[in-house]
């Protein structure tokens, strides 16, 4: 028997991310799986359906660092086990061959989107994770760089392992873009930003932009995504230029809302400065709308030529990038076409099948499943 432990204690409301890293790599895993082979998960989506264990700890107690080991053990006793951690805070000892998901290194590429104690605690705590683990996935090539410079990881230790779009991330039919424009009290036509508002996204470069296009009317930029009034300056902004309904602060969205939302934008922009991976682009194509987004590393990595890119710095460039696009329809339905077939190139399918070749990896176990 080959057990493969996933940690889900971190698949929670408040890691949402991580949650639905957690349930889509499980969900593929599970089909790929050969006779002799198992998938377990602690505390685990119930989506997922594989052997879930209730762990003993919660991911922020101290005491995991003795009560998940022990569980470990146990869970090995009828055979080979490894222990997959999707987060950096984990048990540091954990007893068994180790893999860490890494998604990036925002604290110390970013620092001013986190206060100081924070950014201690994710060097010192990612330091630890790292050195626990045996072989680290990140989800990106930029992420791996990332690895490589802030923390020295050796390339023969990264595996990249890039996320996916869902399975039902993609064109919506009129029926279901109407019911949730309806829903939401959405126009006709709009831009769309998705994404939470700390700093490092670079909302308030992108409302700078949108208002300098504001006359003649661009169509309405709606931001949609979970809210930290910490950080309000993206409404001071809009205040500022007095944009008024110009500018619609969405808030959250139920996740089944999503592709339709992106498929009734006339246009995405992500000004994004850094990202581990940039998962709202690739959604947004697989929805086949059109995207302008950064030109950082990750973000060209994923678009590869089917997003119109900007510098995320420039505002003039943002603007000139909406417009572009707003402005220009057949290059709009040629990005959403390139944006289709890159969006393709990604599945959950193929990242679970290089997460399950690095599992046998390092059980020992190189047969193909």
């Amino acid at each position: 028997m080959s057990r493969y432990i996933l940690d889900a204690r971190t698949a929670v409301p408040h890691f949402p991310g991580i949650g639905r890293y957690v349930t889509n790599l499980s969900s593929a895993l599970i089909p790929l799986l050969a006779a002799g082979e198992e998938l377990t998960l602690l505390d685990g989506p119930a989506a997922a359906q594989p052997v879930e264990t209730s762990a003993p700890a919660t991911p922020f107690d101290i005491r995991r660092q003795w009560r998940i080991p022990r569980l470990l053990r146990r869970l090995r006793a009828d055979g080979q086990a490894l222990y997959h951690s999707p987060y950096y805070v984990m048990p540091y000892r954990p007893g068994l061959p180790t893999l860490l998901t890494f998604y990036d290194a925002i604290p110390l590429r970013f620092p001013g989107a986190v206060p100081a104690r924070a950014r201690l605690f994710f060097r010192l705590a990612a330091t630890l994770a790292l050195r626990a683990s045996d072989h680290v996935l990140a989800i990106s090539e930029a992420a791996r760089n990332d690895l490589r410079s802030c923390f020295r990881v050796p390339a023969s230790r990264i595996t990249v392992t890039p996320l996916a779009a869902g399975a039902h991330y993609k064109p919506q039919p009129a029926a279901e873009v109407g019911r949730v424009r309806d829903k939401y009290g959405l126009p006709e036509r709009f831009l769309l930003y998705l994404g939470i508002n700390k700093p490092h996204k670079n909302l308030p470069a992108l409302i700078d932009a949108f208002a300098r296009i504001a006359s003649p009317p661009a169509p309405p930029l709606v931001i949609a995504g979970a809210w930290d009034d910490r950080y309000p300056q993206p409404k001071q902004r809009a205040a500022y230029h007095q944009l008024g309904d110009a500018v619609r602060f969405l808030g959250p969205v139920n996740e089944r809302d999503l592709p339709a939302l992106y498929s009734a934008a006339a246009l995405f922009v992500f000004p994004s400065l850094y990202e581990g991976f940039g998962l709202p682009v690739l959604e947004a194509m697989a929805c086949g709308t059109p995207v302008a987004c950064s030109n950082t590393p990750s973000l060209i990595e994923v678009a590869a030529g089917a997003a119109l890119t900007f510098d995320p710095h420039s505002v003039a460039e943002i603007r000139d990038a909406i417009v572009e696009l707003v402005e220009d329809g057949p290059q709009r339905a040629q990005r959403a076409e390139q944006g289709l077939a890159r969006a393709g190139l990604y599945s959950w399918q193929a990242t679970a099948a290089a997460t399950l070749h690095c599992y046998r990896h390092l059980l020992g176990n190189l047969r193909e499943g």
